[in-house]
């Protein structure tokens, strides 16, 4: 019979989200760990609450597939633009 103490501290604990408490920063925070700009998080958190989240992943998955980018994030901010104003044209 194990200690409940001694199991406890098997565990390790991630407090990496200590201050994430809503879906759309946990996903604006991978979104600027992935572009490599963690400076911008804020600006990802709000883009991401204020789009269409069909627009933020497709814009995501294109600088995925992007192999020769020279800078992630103004990939990622044109292909955005480029979507919101393609979708603001069918109107």
């Amino acid at each position: 019979m194990q200690k409940i103490g001694d199991i406890v501290t098997r565990f390790k604990f991630d407090d990496t989200d200590k201050y994430i408490s809503r879906e759309f920063q946990k996903y604006a925070y991978d979104l600027a760990e992935e572009l490599g700009d963690l400076e911008h998080k804020s600006l990802y958190m709000r883009l991401v609450k204020d789009s269409p989240r069909g627009l933020v992943e497709t814009a995501r998955s294109f600088v995925k597939d992007a192999q020769n980018a020279r800078s992630r994030p103004r990939l990622f901010m044109w292909k955005l633009k480029q979507l919101k104003d393609t979708k603001d044209a069918k109107k």
